[in-house]
């Protein structure tokens, strides 16, 4: 007995040595990863990743919608570019009728009356384009949606820009210039919404600078948002836009009256006709 108690207490020795050793071990490694899942909590999955070299997490998620956003405003503005410079191409090659020609069409009528025979042709012009394109829309192509509205949208701005330009016409108040210098003038009637000031010609050069280009793009683009509408199926749409399209038209050329009426010429204080609009 007393010589097996040295080896007793040798092998007790050790087995507590083992015990503090395969304790503290495990202990470690659950704290450990105790702490690890608390740390991962608190900074989030990105935090591991960022650790091991890679970069993800909110911020590059973040970035993706601003390129997609970047590349979506890119193409809006490229798309309101090409439906400007289409409105600009076609404006000098609309046939506007000029005060003989309209006194002629309508005779006996003042210039208010004429001006109500104009204002009811263009919003019934308006409404056919718009009832047209809502029809069109219920084929089922999505893809050619955007033409359409753009088609609409210059076939609307080239009734509405006659209009503009005979309500000129009518309360003595052309635009100066050759024919596409009144066009370009009117068109920037258009984009604003009121009469030509004929007191300040309005030279080619002035009104293809970014002014008008800027002022026919915002003009277009509250346009598209009130017309988006007439894309409905179902025919909805093209109720809707015969509708909003003539209500419009109504709107503008009320507008542009009011505008004209302050500083209308009488017709007898007119100089002799220098021949018809479309001359340049």
């Amino acid at each position: 007995m007393a010589g097996s108690e040295p080896f007793r207490k040798r092998l007790a020795r050790r087995s507590r040595a083992l015990g503090r050793t395969g304790d503290a071990e495990p202990g470690r490694a659950v704290t450990g990863a105790h702490e690890a899942a608390g740390a991962h909590a608190e900074r989030g999955p990105g935090a591991s990743l960022a650790a091991a070299g890679r970069t993800e997490g909110p911020s590059d998620e973040a970035a993706v919608p601003q390129g997609r956003a970047g590349r979506w405003s890119r193409g809006a503005r490229a798309g309101l570019s090409a439906v400007v410079d289409r409105i600009i191409a076609t404006a000098p090659r609309v046939p506007v009728r000029d005060l003989e020609t309209l006194r002629g069409q309508f005779p006996g009528l003042g210039p208010e009356e004429i001006a109500d025979k104009l204002v009811t042709g263009a919003a019934n012009g308006t409404s056919t384009v718009g009832a047209g394109i809502g029809a069109a829309a219920m084929l089922p192509v999505p893809p050619a949606m955007p033409a359409e509205l753009a088609a609409e949208i210059v076939g609307v701005a080239a009734v509405e820009f006659k209009l503009i330009a005979e309500l000129h016409e009518v309360y003595g108040l052309r635009a100066p210039g050759t024919l596409r210098q009144r066009a370009l003038a009117y068109l920037g009637a258009w984009a604003d919404e009121r009469g030509v000031d004929v007191t300040k010609p309005t030279s080619v050069n002035a009104a293809l600078g970014g002014q008008l280009r800027r002022e026919l793009r915002q003009r277009v683009l509250k346009r598209t948002f009130r017309n988006l509408p007439n894309l409905a199926p179902f025919m909805i749409g093209a109720t809707v836009g015969a509708v909003m399209n003539r209500r419009d038209t109504r709107r503008l050329a009320e507008k542009v009256r009011a505008d004209l009426r302050r500083r209308q010429v009488p017709w007898a204080a007119l100089p002799p006709p220098e021949g018809p609009q479309g001359a340049s």
